[in-house]
């Protein structure tokens, strides 16, 4: 089953310019690539869908192949418009019968959304030149009318979020060592986006945009609010404030100056949501409970409190020590100082480290870390917060206080 949309919710600021807003995710997905370099982005739609190296689809043809967009194909929807799955030849390209050629996943936008047309244009600016195992393939597009579609890969097992945050019976909660290599596989999508070959900023790193192949392979989707790295001696780009409650970072809600390290934060929020199995912000929690970073963030550097962050359905899968170290990697992705947040190479070595670590003592059959108890969260939080600055084998440096995050819901 592929993913699911999940609405977005926009803060816009009429003090900041720039920019494009932005709704959901998409489908599932399910192939690798290769990296590329990423030529000048075009300036104009002609040249954008000119220079894409992806298939051009009539309506017909996506109408056919998900099977006249029945009520019973549709995989999601949210602001953007609804998701379908739909069947394709793997080599032409054509419309199949469904059970049979290649699985895709069919985004149609909302034909009165001309906000929806500006990201339609975006993600395939972007992901019809960027290729990595690490970043969902989009095959192709549909412009037809008032028609804009998009064709993406099928991702059987779905999106992170349904996985981390569904409690359905059937649902099989992800294991200490799947959580640690999906966050690692997001961590190379994002490193290969930040590197000089892409030189872009994701802008929108949260759950329901990692989706998961039938291994487990986790990919980064959903493009619409990406943009180009800043050029020459800038150091930011300024655009509109806009993104998704709980995950933006709060120098860029507060200035519109966007670089790497809000991405940095981004991640150090989902990777606080993996550790915890808790939404990043949740309003059936207690009132002081529901943004996860503020509620978690006393316990994360405390040998004896980190377990009352830590999933209890992840109950004797780690130790103590690899415990703290992704409690701790999170802290320094989390810091209110954005010069103090690693970068992205970094956060691939420390979670390779930490996947490594686990296997060896999965391998040794070591039996001397005790089955963890599991801890009740804290209705009473602490009022000292603590941060790293460095990735360290279980050592919390203090941090000051942070200041409040202006992200409200």
């Amino acid at each position: 089953m592929g993913s699911c949309f999940s609405v977005r919710i926009k803060a816009e600021s009429p003090l900041h310019h720039g920019a494009d807003p932005k709704s959901g995710s998409k489908g599932g997905y399910d192939a690798s690539g290769t990296s590329s370099t990423v030529p000048s982005t075009p300036r104009t739609e002609g040249e954008i869908l000119q220079s894409s190296n992806l298939k051009s689809f009539s309506f017909g043809e996506l109408k056919a192949a998900t099977r006249n967009f029945r009520p019973d194909s549709v995989l999601g929807e949210g602001g953007f418009g609804c998701v379908y799955k739909g069947w394709i030849d793997e080599h032409s390209l054509t419309p199949a019968r469904p059970g049979t050629g290649m699985v895709i996943a069919v985004k149609r936008l909302n034909q009165e959304s001309f906000q929806g047309h500006q990201e339609w244009l975006t993600e395939i600016n972007f992901l019809g030149q960027l290729y990595h195992p690490n970043l969902v393939k989009l095959i192709g597009y549909c412009l037809e009318d008032d028609h804009r579609l998009l064709v993406y890969e099928f991702m059987p097992k779905g999106s992170l979020e349904n996985h981390l945050f569904r409690r359905a019976s059937y649902v099989q909660p992800l294991s200490w060592n799947l959580r640690i290599k999906i966050a690692l596989d997001a961590a190379k999508g994002l490193a290969f986006l930040h590197s000089d070959k892409a030189k872009v900023i994701y802008r929108d790193l949260k759950a329901s945009n990692i989706l998961l192949d039938s291994n487990y392979n986790a990919k980064l989707s959903d493009f619409g609010l990406a943009k180009d790295g800043p050029t020459g001696s800038k150091s930011h780009v300024s655009t509109r404030v806009m993104g998704t409650y709980g995950y933006a970072a709060p120098e860029y809600m507060a200035t519109g100056h966007l670089t790497k390290k809000s991405d940095i934060y981004s991640f150090g929020v989902v990777l606080l949501e993996i550790l915890s199995g808790r939404r990043a912000i949740d309003k059936s929690k207690p009132s002081r409970e529901q943004n996860l970073v503020d509620w978690a963030r006393p316990y994360l550097g405390s040998k004896r409190k980190v377990f009352q962050v830590m999933d209890a359905r992840l109950e004797g899968q780690y130790s103590l020590k690899d415990a703290l170290k992704a409690a701790n990697l999170a802290v320094q992705c989390l810091s209110t100082e954005p010069r103090f947040r690693p970068k992205v190479e970094e956060l691939v070595k420390a979670l390779e480290l930490l996947l490594e670590s686990n296997d060896n003592e999965e391998s040794r059959g070591s039996q001397s870390e005790k089955p963890r108890k599991r801890y009740r969260s804290s209705s009473n939080d602490p009022k000292n917060r603590r941060s790293t600055k460095e990735i360290s084998a279980g050592k919390a440096a203090s941090n000051p206080k942070p200041t409040a995050s202006p992200l409200r819901a």
